[in-house]
């Protein structure tokens, strides 16, 4: 007979935070919806099944990660926490109903996934969204009373996404009119690496909790312990993340998403300094379509553009990529780039990644991006 799947490692860091949420919630004090936010990979979901975990828990020392509720959360299998999260667009539901069945199906899957594989939270590379089909799914079940006891989490993991999807609100908006009067026993906590490009209404009915990086030094030791990572490959995947444990598991893989972008991020940077037709032909290998698969990407190439300045700043001990000091220095030199235009070139980015959450061309995205980066990181006049 085979063997449960693993379970998560034990949530780290935190102390002070996390002992402040469990006296809220021994009190029943903590609001029915709370928004924690951060950076990417930051444990934003991990907290956010801490927390309903906590909640849930009937041991002595809560959450005592050993009375039944809390192995079937830790498991991913109780029956009153429901976890959502962005997934791609399911290819030939021609129905409401049909697409419904059809997210829900993606959902369990990707649930089992993160079953098998823990440590693994994150998005492809593709378009994906929390659609309208998905917030009617919640609604549902949210006016369902738990099942176990009085009370039911739902998680909704990068709810920004649920606005940039199909040029509409709507799915904030229905979101929305559940927060605005949330049925008895059913609480939400709801995450964002972005929780400015939530509907303000969505913000203000939420408690902000921000969930800051880790020491870099706790993020290494973590991937030592847990990955079986060398000291010197778990420091240099740590100090790469910047205190983020999700994107640290991703640069510790030379084949993730996250080593991936890194690598495209710095082809585009080297593509702005270059000739014009090197910005063009950059350009022209993305897609027409799926713009908003390259917010990871956008993160990236600010990452190295923020390097490229703390070097122009002889600041080369803020540098992240450390590996590419050379490459930085040499190109910080050659430019003669000031503080100045390198904080305007981040600024271009920021503005591509704004236009990335809309229905834009990819390819003329990339290559306005490249042009003015071109300009701005040469010290030409803006065109």
């Amino acid at each position: 007979m085979p063997g449960r799947p693993p379970l998560p490692p034990a949530f780290r860091g935190h102390v002070e935070l996390r002992a402040a949420l469990r006296r809220a919630l021994e009190r029943r004090s903590l609001p029915a919806t709370v928004l924690i936010y951060g950076a990417p990979g930051c444990g934003k979901q991990s907290l956010a099944l801490w927390i309903a975990r906590t909640a849930l828990c009937t041991g002595g020392s809560r959450p005592c990660e050993d009375c039944k509720n809390c192995r079937m959360a830790l498991r991913l299998e109780h029956p009153d926490v429901h976890w959502y999260f962005p997934l791609p667009r399911p290819k030939g539901a021609s129905s409401p109903a049909r697409l419904a069945d059809a997210i829900e199906d993606a959902r369990h899957q990707k649930l089992a996934e993160f079953r098998e594989h823990p440590l693994r939270y994150g998005g492809g590379a593709g378009v994906e969204g929390i659609y309208l089909a998905a917030v009617h799914s919640i609604r549902r079940r949210a006016h369902k009373r738990p099942t176990a006891g009085d009370q039911q989490f739902f998680v909704v993991g990068d709810a920004e996404r649920l606005v940039p999807q199909e040029a509409s609100p709507e799915a904030a908006n229905a979101l929305l009119k559940l927060l605005e009067e949330p049925p008895d026993g059913s609480r939400f906590v709801l995450t964002s690496s972005r929780p400015g490009a939530l509907l303000d209404t969505i913000r203000s009915r939420a408690l902000p909790i921000h969930l800051p990086p880790l020491p870099v030094s706790e993020v290494a030791a973590f991937l030592q312990e847990e990955r079986g990572a060398t000291p010197e490959a778990a420091m240099q995947a740590a100090v790469l993340s910047q205190g983020s444990i999700g994107a640290a598991l991703g640069h510790l893989d030379s084949e993730s998403t996250e080593s991936g972008q890194r690598t495209r991020a710095l082809a585009l940077l080297k593509a702005a300094i270059a000739q014009r037709a090197s910005s063009y032909g950059a350009a022209m290998e993305f897609g027409p379509g799926g713009a908003r698969g390259l917010l990871g990407l956008m993160g990236a190439l600010q990452l190295w553009l923020r390097d490229l300045g703390a070097t122009s700043l002889g600041c080369e001990e803020r540098v992240v990529n450390t590996a590419a000091t050379d490459f930085l220095r040499d190109t910080a030199k050659r430019l003669a780039l000031t503080p100045d235009r390198a904080a305007r070139a981040v600024a271009q980015v920021e503005e591509a990644r704004m236009l990335a959450l809309g229905n834009v061309n990819p390819q003329l995205l990339i290559s306005t991006l490249l042009l003015d980066l071109e300009e701005t990181l040469n010290g030409r006049a803006s065109r």
